[in-house]
Protein backbone atom coordinates (compact mmCIF):
# COMPACT_ATOMS: atom_id res chain seq x y z
CA UNK A 1 0.00 0.00 0.00
CA UNK A 2 1.06 3.52 -0.48
CA UNK A 3 -0.87 6.15 0.03
CA UNK A 4 -1.27 9.98 0.01
CA UNK A 5 -4.22 11.93 2.44
CA UNK A 6 -4.40 15.58 1.93
CA UNK A 7 -0.85 16.07 1.62
CA UNK A 8 0.45 19.98 1.05
CA UNK A 9 4.05 20.82 0.52
CA UNK A 10 5.40 23.91 0.02
CA UNK A 11 9.27 24.45 -0.58
CA UNK A 12 10.32 27.28 2.09
CA UNK A 13 11.78 30.01 -0.60
CA UNK A 14 8.83 29.28 -2.59
CA UNK A 15 5.92 31.68 -2.50
CA UNK A 16 3.19 29.16 -3.16
CA UNK A 17 2.57 25.19 -2.73
CA UNK A 18 3.37 22.77 -4.82
CA UNK A 19 0.55 20.22 -3.28
CA UNK A 20 -2.35 20.72 -1.80
CA UNK A 21 -4.62 18.16 0.03
CA UNK A 22 -3.85 15.84 -2.31
CA UNK A 23 -4.92 12.35 -2.18
CA UNK A 24 -3.51 9.64 -4.13
CA UNK A 25 -3.66 5.75 -3.67
CA UNK A 26 -0.68 3.49 -5.15
CA UNK A 27 -2.08 -0.08 -6.08
CA UNK A 28 0.47 -3.01 -7.66
CA UNK A 29 1.49 -2.84 -10.81
CA UNK A 30 3.09 0.42 -12.44
CA UNK A 31 1.97 3.96 -12.22
CA UNK A 32 3.65 6.65 -14.21
CA UNK A 33 4.10 10.07 -13.25
CA UNK A 34 4.42 12.24 -16.05
CA UNK A 35 4.77 16.09 -16.44
CA UNK A 36 6.74 19.54 -16.99
CA UNK A 37 10.17 19.45 -16.08
CA UNK A 38 10.53 20.89 -12.41
CA UNK A 39 6.10 19.98 -11.98
CA UNK A 40 7.38 17.83 -8.83
CA UNK A 41 7.33 14.93 -10.00
CA UNK A 42 10.50 13.73 -8.17
CA UNK A 43 9.36 15.81 -5.20
CA UNK A 44 6.36 13.68 -5.13
CA UNK A 45 8.59 10.10 -5.08
CA UNK A 46 11.02 12.25 -2.21
CA UNK A 47 7.50 12.62 0.31
CA UNK A 48 6.73 9.04 -1.00
CA UNK A 49 10.17 8.07 0.37
CA UNK A 50 9.88 10.08 3.23
CA UNK A 51 12.98 12.01 2.20
CA UNK A 52 10.55 14.87 2.28
CA UNK A 53 8.00 15.59 4.90
CA UNK A 54 4.58 17.07 4.16
CA UNK A 55 3.59 20.37 5.79
CA UNK A 56 0.03 18.77 6.53
CA UNK A 57 -1.69 15.26 5.76
CA UNK A 58 -0.22 12.50 6.01
CA UNK A 59 1.97 9.73 3.70
CA UNK A 60 1.50 5.76 4.38
CA UNK A 61 3.02 2.76 2.95
CA UNK A 62 3.08 -1.10 3.70
CA UNK A 63 6.24 -3.55 3.33
CA UNK A 64 9.99 -2.51 2.13
CA UNK A 65 9.98 0.54 0.15
CA UNK A 66 13.29 1.46 -2.63
CA UNK A 67 14.39 4.00 -4.21
CA UNK A 68 16.21 4.33 -7.71
CA UNK A 69 17.39 7.90 -8.34
CA UNK A 70 17.34 9.86 -11.11
CA UNK A 71 21.37 10.54 -10.47
CA UNK A 72 23.84 7.50 -10.81
CA UNK A 73 27.32 9.44 -10.57
CA UNK A 74 28.72 8.17 -7.44
CA UNK A 75 28.07 4.42 -6.60
CA UNK A 76 25.69 4.05 -3.55
CA UNK A 77 24.81 1.49 -0.53
CA UNK A 78 22.57 -0.28 -2.90
CA UNK A 79 25.27 -1.10 -5.62
CA UNK A 80 27.88 -1.98 -3.36
CA UNK A 81 25.92 -4.35 -1.78
CA UNK A 82 24.56 -5.94 -4.91
CA UNK A 83 27.46 -8.94 -5.30
CA UNK A 84 27.72 -9.06 -1.65
CA UNK A 85 28.72 -13.16 -1.22
CA UNK A 86 26.34 -13.44 1.80
CA UNK A 87 23.25 -11.95 0.05
CA UNK A 88 24.18 -13.82 -3.07
CA UNK A 89 21.49 -16.09 -4.71
CA UNK A 90 20.09 -17.12 -8.30
CA UNK A 91 17.59 -14.11 -8.36
CA UNK A 92 20.92 -11.83 -8.26
CA UNK A 93 22.28 -13.60 -10.46
CA UNK A 94 19.07 -13.66 -13.10
CA UNK A 95 18.81 -10.10 -12.45
CA UNK A 96 22.34 -9.21 -13.34
CA UNK A 97 22.35 -11.93 -16.35
CA UNK A 98 19.34 -9.89 -17.81
CA UNK A 99 20.92 -6.37 -16.55
CA UNK A 100 24.20 -7.57 -18.33
CA UNK A 101 26.13 -6.39 -14.86
CA UNK A 102 29.66 -7.33 -14.55
CA UNK A 103 30.96 -7.09 -10.48
CA UNK A 104 34.02 -5.72 -11.90
CA UNK A 105 31.74 -2.31 -13.10
CA UNK A 106 32.25 -1.21 -9.61
CA UNK A 107 35.81 -0.80 -9.23
CA UNK A 108 35.60 1.57 -12.50
CA UNK A 109 32.44 2.29 -11.76
CA UNK A 110 34.19 6.45 -13.10
CA UNK A 111 34.29 4.94 -16.76
CA UNK A 112 31.30 3.27 -17.41
CA UNK A 113 28.91 4.90 -19.64
CA UNK A 114 25.80 6.28 -18.14
CA UNK A 115 23.91 3.55 -19.53
CA UNK A 116 25.85 0.81 -17.77
CA UNK A 117 25.63 2.84 -14.53
CA UNK A 118 21.90 2.95 -14.94
CA UNK A 119 21.11 -0.81 -15.50
CA UNK A 120 23.82 -1.61 -12.34
CA UNK A 121 21.90 0.61 -10.24
CA UNK A 122 18.43 -1.08 -11.35
CA UNK A 123 19.71 -4.36 -10.72
CA UNK A 124 21.01 -3.21 -7.56
CA UNK A 125 17.46 -2.08 -6.21
CA UNK A 126 15.57 -4.85 -7.68
CA UNK A 127 17.62 -7.22 -5.64
CA UNK A 128 16.43 -5.36 -2.42
CA UNK A 129 13.18 -7.44 -3.65
CA UNK A 130 11.26 -4.31 -2.21
CA UNK A 131 7.72 -4.22 -2.36
CA UNK A 132 7.55 -0.49 -3.45
CA UNK A 133 9.86 0.34 -6.05
CA UNK A 134 10.18 4.62 -6.75
CA UNK A 135 11.90 4.99 -10.20
CA UNK A 136 13.25 7.93 -11.13
CA UNK A 137 14.14 8.25 -15.55
CA UNK A 138 15.33 5.03 -15.59
CA UNK A 139 15.79 5.01 -19.62
CA UNK A 140 18.07 8.12 -19.66
CA UNK A 141 21.32 7.47 -21.65
CA UNK A 142 20.52 3.86 -22.57
CA UNK A 143 20.53 2.74 -26.25
CA UNK A 144 17.53 -0.17 -27.27
CA UNK A 145 20.03 -2.99 -26.13
CA UNK A 146 20.28 -1.17 -22.67
CA UNK A 147 16.59 -0.07 -22.91
CA UNK A 148 15.20 -3.71 -23.27
CA UNK A 149 17.25 -4.82 -20.48
CA UNK A 150 15.45 -2.34 -18.00
CA UNK A 151 12.24 -3.66 -19.71
CA UNK A 152 12.87 -6.91 -19.34
CA UNK A 153 14.02 -6.35 -15.35
CA UNK A 154 10.83 -4.33 -14.68
CA UNK A 155 8.44 -6.64 -16.24
CA UNK A 156 9.29 -8.69 -13.39
CA UNK A 157 8.65 -6.61 -10.48
CA UNK A 158 5.23 -7.84 -9.00
CA UNK A 159 4.67 -5.17 -6.47
CA UNK A 160 3.85 -1.73 -6.20
CA UNK A 161 6.28 0.88 -8.82
CA UNK A 162 6.02 4.19 -9.16
CA UNK A 163 7.75 5.60 -12.58
CA UNK A 164 9.01 8.73 -13.79
CA UNK A 165 9.92 9.19 -17.17
CA UNK A 166 8.84 10.75 -20.93
CA UNK A 167 9.64 7.16 -22.65
CA UNK A 168 6.48 7.08 -24.22
CA UNK A 169 7.64 3.25 -25.14
CA UNK A 170 7.83 2.42 -21.33
CA UNK A 171 4.98 4.12 -20.24
CA UNK A 172 3.28 2.38 -22.53
CA UNK A 173 4.52 -1.32 -22.36
CA UNK A 174 4.61 -0.86 -18.15
CA UNK A 175 1.52 1.44 -17.19
CA UNK A 176 -1.21 0.46 -15.21
CA UNK A 177 -2.17 4.27 -14.28
CA UNK A 178 -1.06 7.33 -15.44
CA UNK A 179 -0.62 10.68 -13.08
CA UNK A 180 -0.47 13.54 -14.72
CA UNK A 181 1.38 16.85 -12.70
CA UNK A 182 0.69 20.28 -13.39
CA UNK A 183 0.30 21.74 -10.34
CA UNK A 184 -2.13 22.86 -8.87
CA UNK A 185 -3.81 20.16 -10.76
CA UNK A 186 -3.15 16.42 -10.34
CA UNK A 187 -4.82 14.36 -12.19
CA UNK A 188 -4.95 10.22 -12.17
CA UNK A 189 -6.13 7.71 -15.23
CA UNK A 190 -6.12 3.99 -15.88
CA UNK A 191 -4.76 2.49 -18.28
CA UNK A 192 -1.27 3.24 -20.28
CA UNK A 193 0.42 6.33 -21.01
CA UNK A 194 -1.54 6.46 -24.74
CA UNK A 195 -5.15 5.60 -23.21
CA UNK A 196 -4.28 8.19 -20.37
CA UNK A 197 -3.54 11.00 -22.76
CA UNK A 198 -6.54 10.72 -24.74
CA UNK A 199 -8.72 10.00 -21.64
CA UNK A 200 -7.26 13.60 -20.56
CA UNK A 201 -7.27 15.53 -23.43
CA UNK A 202 -10.96 14.51 -24.31
CA UNK A 203 -11.62 15.94 -20.41
CA UNK A 204 -10.61 18.90 -21.33
CA UNK A 205 -12.12 19.45 -24.51
CA UNK A 206 -15.21 18.43 -22.88
CA UNK A 207 -14.05 21.24 -20.18
CA UNK A 208 -13.43 23.63 -22.62
CA UNK A 209 -16.33 23.03 -24.54
CA UNK A 210 -18.66 23.31 -21.11
CA UNK A 211 -16.94 26.64 -20.15
CA UNK A 212 -17.67 28.06 -24.21
CA UNK A 213 -21.54 26.90 -23.63
CA UNK A 214 -21.48 28.65 -20.56
CA UNK A 215 -20.30 31.96 -21.69
CA UNK A 216 -23.26 31.76 -24.43
CA UNK A 217 -25.37 30.73 -21.68
CA UNK A 218 -24.46 34.01 -19.97
CA UNK A 219 -24.22 36.66 -22.64
CA UNK A 220 -27.80 35.57 -24.11
CA UNK A 221 -29.16 35.76 -20.04
CA UNK A 222 -27.16 39.37 -19.92
CA UNK A 223 -28.87 40.56 -23.19
CA UNK A 224 -32.20 39.83 -21.75
CA UNK A 225 -31.25 41.23 -18.48
CA UNK A 226 -30.34 44.38 -20.05
CA UNK A 227 -33.99 44.69 -22.07
CA UNK A 228 -35.76 43.99 -18.25
CA UNK A 229 -33.52 46.53 -16.76
CA UNK A 230 -34.83 48.74 -19.27
CA UNK A 231 -38.41 47.73 -19.04
CA UNK A 232 -37.89 47.67 -15.17
CA UNK A 233 -37.10 51.67 -15.61
CA UNK A 234 -39.95 52.45 -17.64
CA UNK A 235 -42.19 50.74 -15.09
CA UNK A 236 -40.30 52.93 -12.44
CA UNK A 237 -41.01 55.93 -14.35
CA UNK A 238 -44.47 55.63 -14.70
CA UNK A 239 -45.24 54.76 -10.81
CA UNK A 240 -42.76 58.12 -9.94
CA UNK A 241 -45.02 61.04 -8.56
CA UNK A 242 -41.90 63.58 -9.03
CA UNK A 243 -43.85 64.81 -12.36
CA UNK A 244 -47.07 64.60 -11.37
CA UNK A 245 -49.11 67.92 -10.17
CA UNK A 246 -49.86 68.60 -6.43
CA UNK A 247 -53.39 68.61 -7.40
CA UNK A 248 -53.71 66.06 -10.14
CA UNK A 249 -55.21 63.94 -7.00
CA UNK A 250 -56.73 61.47 -9.77
CA UNK A 251 -53.00 60.61 -11.18
CA UNK A 252 -51.68 59.81 -7.57
CA UNK A 253 -54.45 57.64 -6.51
CA UNK A 254 -54.05 55.86 -10.05
CA UNK A 255 -49.95 55.16 -8.60
CA UNK A 256 -50.64 54.10 -5.16
CA UNK A 257 -53.28 51.52 -6.57
CA UNK A 258 -50.10 50.37 -9.06
CA UNK A 259 -47.62 50.17 -5.90
CA UNK A 260 -50.42 48.35 -4.14
CA UNK A 261 -51.12 45.22 -6.46
CA UNK A 262 -47.47 45.57 -7.42
CA UNK A 263 -48.29 44.95 -10.96
CA UNK A 264 -45.70 47.87 -12.76
CA UNK A 265 -43.12 46.12 -10.11
CA UNK A 266 -43.27 42.40 -11.63
CA UNK A 267 -40.61 44.10 -14.47
CA UNK A 268 -38.10 45.40 -11.68
CA UNK A 269 -37.88 41.31 -9.86
CA UNK A 270 -37.89 39.44 -12.70
CA UNK A 271 -34.64 41.51 -13.52
CA UNK A 272 -33.60 41.34 -10.34
CA UNK A 273 -34.24 37.43 -10.20
CA UNK A 274 -32.07 37.07 -13.88
CA UNK A 275 -29.27 39.04 -12.68
CA UNK A 276 -28.67 36.66 -9.81
CA UNK A 277 -28.89 33.44 -12.64
CA UNK A 278 -26.12 35.66 -14.77
CA UNK A 279 -23.65 36.39 -11.59
CA UNK A 280 -24.27 32.51 -11.01
CA UNK A 281 -22.77 31.79 -14.34
CA UNK A 282 -20.09 33.92 -14.02
CA UNK A 283 -19.37 32.35 -11.13
CA UNK A 284 -19.15 28.81 -12.61
CA UNK A 285 -17.48 29.81 -15.56
CA UNK A 286 -14.48 31.63 -12.82
CA UNK A 287 -14.54 27.73 -11.41
CA UNK A 288 -14.77 25.39 -14.35
CA UNK A 289 -10.21 25.89 -14.84
CA UNK A 290 -8.40 24.49 -17.80
CA UNK A 291 -4.65 24.46 -18.53
CA UNK A 292 -4.40 26.99 -21.86
CA UNK A 293 -1.89 25.18 -24.51
CA UNK A 294 -0.04 27.43 -26.12
CA UNK A 295 1.66 27.21 -29.94
CA UNK A 296 4.97 28.43 -28.53
CA UNK A 297 7.42 29.01 -31.41
CA UNK A 298 11.00 30.66 -30.95
CA UNK A 299 14.57 30.55 -32.81
CA UNK A 300 17.95 29.65 -31.27
CA UNK A 301 20.95 32.43 -31.92
CA UNK A 302 23.71 30.57 -33.42
CA UNK A 303 26.00 31.41 -36.00
CA UNK A 304 28.28 30.02 -38.43
CA UNK A 305 31.95 30.12 -37.88
CA UNK A 306 34.00 32.87 -40.45
CA UNK A 307 37.24 30.31 -39.77
CA UNK A 308 36.93 27.59 -42.79
CA UNK A 309 37.24 24.46 -40.07
CA UNK A 310 35.48 23.59 -36.28
CA UNK A 311 38.27 21.14 -35.58
CA UNK A 312 41.25 18.72 -36.97
CA UNK A 313 41.91 15.17 -35.68
CA UNK A 314 44.93 13.15 -35.95
CA UNK A 315 44.89 9.68 -36.01
CA UNK A 316 45.02 8.28 -32.60
CA UNK A 317 43.84 5.65 -29.88
CA UNK A 318 41.71 7.39 -27.27
CA UNK A 319 41.87 5.62 -23.57
CA UNK A 320 39.11 4.63 -22.22
CA UNK A 321 39.74 2.51 -19.07
CA UNK A 322 42.25 0.17 -17.94
CA UNK A 323 43.43 -1.88 -21.52
CA UNK A 324 40.92 -0.24 -23.30
CA UNK A 325 41.10 2.16 -26.50
CA UNK A 326 39.20 4.06 -28.95
CA UNK A 327 40.65 4.27 -32.54
CA UNK A 328 40.38 7.76 -33.72
CA UNK A 329 40.59 8.27 -37.27
CA UNK A 330 41.81 11.56 -39.04
CA UNK A 331 38.69 13.88 -39.37
CA UNK A 332 38.23 17.10 -39.86
CA UNK A 333 34.68 18.94 -38.99
CA UNK A 334 33.60 21.95 -41.10
CA UNK A 335 31.17 25.20 -40.05
CA UNK A 336 28.52 23.85 -42.03
CA UNK A 337 28.47 20.48 -40.57
CA UNK A 338 25.40 18.55 -38.76
CA UNK A 339 26.88 15.53 -37.22
CA UNK A 340 24.63 12.64 -35.25
CA UNK A 341 27.23 10.50 -33.48
CA UNK A 342 25.86 7.03 -32.42
CA UNK A 343 26.34 3.81 -30.49
CA UNK A 344 26.00 1.54 -27.78
CA UNK A 345 26.42 2.44 -24.51
CA UNK A 346 30.15 1.97 -22.89
CA UNK A 347 31.40 2.86 -26.82
CA UNK A 348 32.97 5.80 -26.22
CA UNK A 349 30.63 8.62 -27.42
CA UNK A 350 31.14 11.03 -24.38
CA UNK A 351 34.65 10.51 -24.15
CA UNK A 352 35.54 11.41 -27.30
CA UNK A 353 33.25 14.74 -27.49
CA UNK A 354 35.30 15.52 -24.34
CA UNK A 355 38.41 14.98 -27.01
CA UNK A 356 37.00 17.17 -29.42
CA UNK A 357 35.87 19.96 -27.46
CA UNK A 358 39.54 20.18 -26.42
CA UNK A 359 40.22 20.47 -29.76
CA UNK A 360 38.23 23.17 -30.85
CA UNK A 361 40.25 26.03 -31.38
CA UNK A 362 37.61 28.95 -30.71
CA UNK A 363 37.20 31.71 -28.01
CA UNK A 364 35.69 29.74 -25.18
CA UNK A 365 32.00 31.90 -25.52
CA UNK A 366 31.69 31.02 -28.78
CA UNK A 367 31.67 26.41 -28.00
CA UNK A 368 28.45 25.67 -26.65
CA UNK A 369 28.79 22.16 -24.73
CA UNK A 370 26.29 20.50 -22.78
CA UNK A 371 27.49 17.54 -21.44
CA UNK A 372 25.34 13.86 -20.74
CA UNK A 373 25.23 15.40 -16.89
CA UNK A 374 25.50 18.19 -14.37
CA UNK A 375 26.17 17.87 -11.09
CA UNK A 376 24.78 19.14 -8.38
CA UNK A 377 27.10 21.52 -7.80
CA UNK A 378 27.72 23.00 -11.03
CA UNK A 379 23.40 23.15 -11.26
CA UNK A 380 23.35 25.44 -8.34
CA UNK A 381 26.26 27.85 -9.78
CA UNK A 382 24.18 27.60 -13.32
CA UNK A 383 20.93 29.27 -11.60
CA UNK A 384 23.09 31.98 -9.65
CA UNK A 385 25.18 32.64 -12.99
CA UNK A 386 21.55 32.96 -14.85
CA UNK A 387 20.17 34.94 -11.74
CA UNK A 388 23.55 37.69 -11.64
CA UNK A 389 22.45 38.61 -15.46
CA UNK A 390 21.14 42.14 -16.05
CA UNK A 391 17.63 41.82 -16.89
CA UNK A 392 17.80 42.12 -20.65
CA UNK A 393 19.01 39.47 -20.63
CA UNK A 394 17.82 37.53 -17.80
CA UNK A 395 13.86 38.14 -19.43
CA UNK A 396 15.90 36.41 -22.68
CA UNK A 397 16.64 33.19 -21.21
CA UNK A 398 13.37 33.16 -18.91
CA UNK A 399 11.53 33.78 -22.57
CA UNK A 400 13.65 30.64 -23.50
CA UNK A 401 12.68 28.29 -20.83
CA UNK A 402 9.13 29.53 -20.70
CA UNK A 403 9.31 28.28 -24.28
CA UNK A 404 10.50 25.19 -23.56
CA UNK A 405 7.87 24.32 -20.91
CA UNK A 406 9.35 25.20 -17.39
CA UNK A 407 8.12 28.41 -15.45
CA UNK A 408 10.16 31.10 -14.95
CA UNK A 409 8.83 31.85 -11.45
CA UNK A 410 9.50 28.76 -10.39
CA UNK A 411 13.47 28.68 -11.52
CA UNK A 412 13.67 31.97 -9.32
CA UNK A 413 12.35 30.14 -5.93
CA UNK A 414 14.91 27.28 -6.29
CA UNK A 415 18.63 26.79 -5.60
CA UNK A 416 18.97 23.53 -7.42
CA UNK A 417 16.57 22.93 -10.56
CA UNK A 418 15.56 20.05 -11.78
CA UNK A 419 18.01 17.81 -14.47
CA UNK A 420 15.80 18.88 -17.52
CA UNK A 421 15.96 22.83 -16.22
CA UNK A 422 19.48 22.78 -15.96
CA UNK A 423 19.67 21.64 -19.29
CA UNK A 424 17.16 24.13 -20.48
CA UNK A 425 19.02 27.05 -18.43
CA UNK A 426 22.49 25.88 -20.18
CA UNK A 427 21.26 26.02 -23.13
CA UNK A 428 19.27 29.31 -22.89
CA UNK A 429 23.14 30.70 -21.57
CA UNK A 430 25.31 29.31 -24.25
CA UNK A 431 22.53 30.39 -26.77
CA UNK A 432 23.28 34.30 -25.68
CA UNK A 433 26.79 34.27 -26.81
CA UNK A 434 25.81 33.28 -30.31
CA UNK A 435 28.10 30.27 -30.74
CA UNK A 436 29.77 28.83 -33.78
CA UNK A 437 29.24 25.50 -32.58
CA UNK A 438 27.16 23.42 -30.97
CA UNK A 439 27.53 19.97 -28.91
CA UNK A 440 24.79 18.48 -26.98
CA UNK A 441 25.39 15.03 -25.53
CA UNK A 442 21.67 13.18 -24.87
CA UNK A 443 20.07 16.58 -25.32
CA UNK A 444 16.68 15.25 -24.78
CA UNK A 445 17.62 13.16 -21.53
CA UNK A 446 15.22 14.79 -19.03
CA UNK A 447 13.27 16.76 -21.00
CA UNK A 448 9.40 16.53 -21.43
CA UNK A 449 8.05 15.23 -24.39
CA UNK A 450 6.31 18.86 -25.73
CA UNK A 451 9.86 20.72 -25.32
CA UNK A 452 11.63 17.78 -27.19
CA UNK A 453 9.57 18.63 -30.23
CA UNK A 454 10.36 22.07 -29.38
CA UNK A 455 14.18 21.99 -29.25
CA UNK A 456 13.86 19.81 -32.45
CA UNK A 457 12.63 21.67 -34.36
CA UNK A 458 14.35 24.95 -33.05
CA UNK A 459 17.82 23.28 -33.51
CA UNK A 460 16.62 22.15 -37.31
CA UNK A 461 17.17 26.09 -38.11
CA UNK A 462 20.26 27.32 -36.67
CA UNK A 463 23.39 28.33 -38.27
CA UNK A 464 26.02 26.83 -35.98
CA UNK A 465 27.71 23.84 -36.69
CA UNK A 466 25.84 20.85 -34.85
CA UNK A 467 27.31 17.84 -33.53
CA UNK A 468 24.86 15.52 -31.10
CA UNK A 469 24.85 12.34 -29.05
CA UNK A 470 21.39 10.20 -29.11
CA UNK A 471 19.86 7.13 -29.17
CA UNK A 472 16.70 9.15 -29.91
CA UNK A 473 16.63 7.94 -33.89
CA UNK A 474 13.73 10.07 -34.91
CA UNK A 475 15.15 13.38 -33.11
CA UNK A 476 18.42 12.46 -35.19
CA UNK A 477 16.84 12.04 -38.31
CA UNK A 478 15.38 15.63 -38.38
CA UNK A 479 18.58 17.30 -37.48
CA UNK A 480 21.74 16.03 -38.96
CA UNK A 481 23.13 14.84 -42.44
CA UNK A 482 25.47 12.71 -41.40
CA UNK A 483 26.48 10.19 -38.84
CA UNK A 484 29.61 9.10 -36.83
CA UNK A 485 29.22 5.54 -35.95
CA UNK A 486 30.78 4.01 -33.02
CA UNK A 487 31.03 0.24 -33.12
CA UNK A 488 33.35 -1.84 -30.62
CA UNK A 489 36.69 0.04 -30.36
CA UNK A 490 36.35 2.20 -33.73
CA UNK A 491 34.39 4.89 -35.16
CA UNK A 492 33.61 6.07 -38.70
CA UNK A 493 30.82 7.77 -40.87
CA UNK A 494 28.46 5.86 -42.40
CA UNK A 495 28.21 6.18 -46.28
Amino acid sequence: MLQFHNVSFTYPSAPSSLFTNLSLAFGKGWSGLVGPNGSGKTTLISLASGELQPDSGHVRHTGLLVCCPQRSEKPGDNERRLFDPFSWDSDRERLCRVLGVEPEWLDRWETLSQGEQKRFQVAAVLAQKPDILLVDEPTNHLDMVSAEMIFAAFRSFEGIGVLISHDRRLLDDLCRRIVFIDPPDVLQFSGSYSQALEQKNGDEQNTVQHRENLKKSAARLEKELHRRLDEADRSASRVSKKHVGRHDADMRAKINLAKLTSKDATAGNLAASMGKRVARLHEEIENTRFKKRYDLDFRLAGERSPRDCVARLQRQMLPMGPERFLEVPEMTILPGDRIGIVGPNGSGKSTFLRLLVASIDFPAERVLYIPQEISIERSGKIVREMLSLPTEQLGQVMSFVSCLGSIPARLRETEVPSPGEVRKICLALGLLKKPWVIIMDEPTNHLDLPAIELLEGALAQIESALILVSHDAVFLSHLVDRRLCFSGSSMAFDS
